[in-house]
Order: C-alpha cells, then sequence, then structure tokens
C-alpha cells in the first residue's frame, strides 16, 4: 500500500526526522521528570478542600504571588493538569469545586470525605544556566488529599487495645465530652467485658460509640478525639465490619480471653489497624515528600484554653508518627521522607492583618512539641497564617468615638452575633476581636474565651475569564508564600 507524504510515521525526510527525535526527546523527558508528593491534611474544619483548589488555580492560571519566587521572576512557563497517575486512587473534582464558586452566589465546595490526587505539571525555566541548556524543565506534582479524621488514627499504631481502651473512657468523661457521650457510657456501664462474646453487644457498642464522636463534633467543631477516625469519615469502609467495635472499662490486672467481649473487640480493633490505618500509611502517607497540615486555630480559641490545650494535644499526637527529615536523592529513591512540613493557620481573613502575627504566634506555641520533633530529624519547618481564598476585606469602623480594625463581607445565611442573624445577601463591617498579646496565654488551660466573633462568610464569586481570555485571580493571604516554601526548591 503506498503511503501518504503527510504521515510523518511513513517518510524519512529531515523534517520528520527531527520530529522523531523530537517526539522521542520528549518521551524520554517526561519519563525523566521528577515528582513532588505534597500531601494535604487537617483536622476539622480547616479548610484542606478550598486551599487545593485554589493551589490548583493559582497555578494553572496564574495570580498575584509575588513572595512565590519562581512566578514573580517570569520563570514558570506554564502548568496543566495531568491524568491521574494512581488508577486506584480517586481523582479530586478540581472542576465540580469550581463550578461551586461560580455559582450565583458562590458556595464553598464540599469538604473532604475520602482519599483524593490530582497531578499539575509544572514547566519552568531554571535558575541554572547548566540545565536551561537542556531546554525547559518539568516538575510533576502530585497533590494527595486525605481527612484529617483520618489522621488522627495513625497514632492507634503505636497503641494495644487495653491502651486505646483507658485513653478514650477518660477523654469521654471529659467536661465537654460528658453530655455527648453520656448514652454510650450507659451502655458501657451494663457491658461485662469478660463474659461470652456477643455480636448484637458489637453492633450496639459501635452505633453509640459513634454516634456519641458524631454528635461531640457536630456541636463542638474544634473537639478532638483519639478516634477511630474512620467512625467519624468512614469513607469506603461505610458499613463494614472493621468498624463494629469499641472501648470497653477493662481492669489491667484481669487478662481477657479470646472469646470474650474484650477478646472480640480487641481482635477488631486490631483488624482495624491492619486493614484501615496501616494500608494508608504504607500506601499513601510513607510516601509523601512535603506536607502542609492546616490548622483551625481560631475556633479553639474563642472556646477557651481548654479547646487550645485540646487541639494541642491532638496535633502532637497526630505529628509523633510524621516520619520526616531530610535524605539525599539517591537515599529517596528507596524511601521517602518528608524534608518540608508547613503548619497553616487558616482563615487568617476573618481577623484584621494587624493579627496575623499574633495567630501565627499562637500556632506555634501550640505545635512546639511536635516541632521540636521535626527539627530534630532534620526537617524543614514552616508556620504561616493564610487564608487561600480570602472572602474578606479590611475597613476602619469608629465605634463610641472608638477606631476599630474590621473585617467586611457577606456572612453565610443563618450565621449570628448575639440577636444578629444574617440573611446571606447583605454585607456586614465586623470586628473580630483581639488575639493575646502573649500567645502562651492561649495555651493556659483556665483561659477564658478570647471574646471574638467570627462567622462564615460567603466566598467571592469565581469570575468568567474576560475579553483577553484571562482568568481574574484569586484573592488570596499567603497562598503566594505557602507555595515558595513547598514548591520553589523543586523549580530551581
Amino acid at each position: 500500500m503506498p503511503t501518504s507524504k503527510s504521515d510523518p510515521e511513513s517518510s524519512t525526510t529531515p523534517a520528520t526526522t527531527t520530529w522523531a527525535w523530537n517526539r522521542a526527546g520528549a518521551a524520554f523527558t517526561d519519563m525523566m521528570t521528577p515528582t513532588l508528593r505534597l500531601g494535604v491534611t487537617g483536622l476539622s474544619r480547616a479548610g484542606k478542600t478550598i486551599f487545593i483548589t485554589a493551589l490548583i488555580r493559582t497555578l494553572l492560571s496564574g495570580g498575584r504571588m509575588p513572595f512565590f519566587l519562581p512566578e514573580a521572576e517570569g520563570r514558570i512557563e506554564r502548568a496543566y493538569l495531568e491524568p491521574q497517575p494512581d488508577d486506584q486512587v480517586p481523582r479530586f473534582d478540581y472542576e465540580g469545586h469550581l463550578a461551586a464558586l461560580a455559582r450565583d452566589p458562590a458556595d464553598w465546595p464540599e469538604s473532604t470525605r475520602r482519599l483524593s490526587q490530582l497531578r499539575v505539571t509544572i514547566e519552568f525555566r531554571s535558575e541554572s544556566s547548566l540545565r536551561r541548556a537542556f531546554g525547559v524543565s518539568k516538575l510533576h506534582v502530585d497533590i494527595v488529599d486525605y481527612p484529617g479524621e483520618w489522621l488522627i488514627d495513625l497514632p492507634l499504631l503505636n497503641m494495644d487495645y487495653a491502651a486505646w481502651c483507658a485513653e478514650a473512657v477518660t477523654q469521654a468523661v471529659a467536661p465537654r465530652r460528658q453530655a455527648h457521650s453520656k448514652a454510650w457510657r450507659e451502655f458501657l456501664a451494663t457491658v461485662d467485658p469478660y463474659a461470652p462474646h456477643d455480636e448484637q453487644l458489637a453492633l450496639r457498642g459501635a452505633e453509640l460509640f459513634a454516634d456519641y464522636l458524631k454528635a461531640a463534633r457536630a456541636e463542638d467543631h474544634v473537639l478532638h478525639t483519639t478516634g477511630p477516625g474512620r467512625f467519624l469519615m468512614p469513607g469506603e469502609l461505610a458499613g463494614s465490619p472493621l468498624l463494629t467495635f469499641c472501648p470497653l472499662n477493662l481492669d489491667p490486672s484481669i487478662p481477657y480471653g479470646r472469646n470474650t467481649n474484650a477478646g472480640m473487640m480487641a481482635r477488631r480493633f486490631e483488624s482495624y489497624k491492619n486493614h484501615a490505618v496501616k494500608p494508608f500509611f504504607r500506601d499513601h502517607f510513607s510516601r509523601l515528600d512535603r506536607q502542609i497540615v492546616l490548622v483551625d486555630v481560631l475556633g479553639p480559641l474563642n472556646e477557651g484554653g481548654d479547646a487550645v490545650v485540646d487541639l494541642e494535644h491532638a496535633l502532637s499526637s497526630v505529628l509523633s508518627v510524621f516520619k520526616i527529615g531530610s535524605g539525599s536523592w539517591f537515599s529517596a529513591l528507596f524511601t521517602r521522607r518528608i524534608d518540608k512540613l508547613l503548619f497553616a493557620a487558616t482563615k487568617a481573613d476573618h481577623i484584621h492583618a494587624s493579627s496575623h502575627d499574633r495567630l501565627e504566634a499562637i500556632l506555634r506555641v501550640i505545635i512546639d512539641r511536635a516541632m521540636g520533633r521535626a527539627v530534630d530529624s532534620g526537617a524543614e519547618v514552616g508556620v504561616q497564617a493564610l487564608a487561600s481564598l480570602r472572602a474578606t476585606r479590611e475597613a476602619d469602623a469608629k465605634v463610641d468615638g472608638e477606631l476599630l480594625p474590621c473585617i467586611v463581607g457577606v456572612p453565610m445565611p443563618g450565621e449570628r452575633i448575639g440577636n444578629q442573624v444574617f440573611n446571606g445577601r447583605t454585607e456586614a463591617a465586623i470586628f473580630p476581636g483581639d488575639l493575646p498579646a502573649n500567645p502562651r496565654d492561649a495555651l493556659k488551660p483556665d483561659a477564658a474565651p478570647a471574646g471574638l466573633h467570627f462567622v462564615r462568610f460567603r466566598p467571592p464569586r469565581l469570575l468568567p475569564p474576560g475579553a483577553d481570555g484571562e482568568s481574574p485571580p484569586l484573592p488570596h493571604i499567603r497562598l503566594d508564600r505557602a507555595l515558595d516554601f513547598l514548591l520553589s526548591d523543586w523549580l530551581a
């Protein structure tokens, strides 16, 4: 069969040879393109989904990023999405989250409920003249999103069933949990851990324990727990027998047999670790190169010292299992180590800029012990206050002759301050209050609530591209600094 001269596969012209070499070179370059796996997580309502959405949108479309040096220096050629690299991991629904922001009025994207991932490829010009001689460089950034509720499971790897029971039962009688745990604790008082195992008892106990955890979290979203996290966010394990166990009142001096209630619960506790926690740790968490932990500090501050101490305990427990430290590129081929760890206090747009430094200082004190472990093992640690999508602007308002630093935005419908209930359409100027000048005051267990006034604001609406085809940049606070900390050295 004759061949077409327009078919590059069948021609040996110089142009075709050049095309073939270029294609082979592109394939080789893609195969050799380094990949950075960036983990994004945080505890309840920290803003993981909107952070990832804003990060991707900013990389793809550009924006005001004076402190993201590769962009500020004009070295980023382009960024684009690539097919999901891991077939077994759901894709992060970036387009769906953008659609929520494009509605009128705009809505916040749905929160993280399962593990997901998305790959962004960045083409850039290197700072190195040697690397520039080989043309434009590329970097794959695999963004791994996982619920903070799963993160709280990692400390279970260092616990046996008896230790977990002791901690969970102690937590349940704490003042902020007593009302929520009442039904479960009344049930627990009727259970003999050493009686022959009873499947219906396990089902009922797990149901009441999960109800207690969910009720406590729904009413007090700053409340943290030892887990299991899948009781709060089951993901693909919803309805699984792996979730049919609960803590029991054990006497450490009395051993329990395999076929007792305690023995049955202990087996399922170990099964939960083996089939839910360890695979997540092995297949995803332990493969991360960089990690950002998003933290809602303002919520606990407004609840008082006990809530802040609770947050400190949760972060210290979780971060004790991070596999962090520096390593050479050669060792990275065989074992991943998190070499940069960023803690970000989110919702910085809920307070005036004059308080941002105080917010960072409070977060730094909260994670001080965990940061010490990270630094000792060689990881570079950063702390920032940020708002990945800014929903407010700043203004000064005179009240009773006093000039107060306020924030201005449209509160979500149903939000309230005192007797004022907002309708979701009207803009309001709010004085959020002052953060403590001494960050250590926030960690005193008997510290009074900070007297802050927080409401949820509507996000700014995502506008369509203009006549020039350019998409308007998203407003943010220090998102560029976060990108610089996490990515810039890979784009040098």
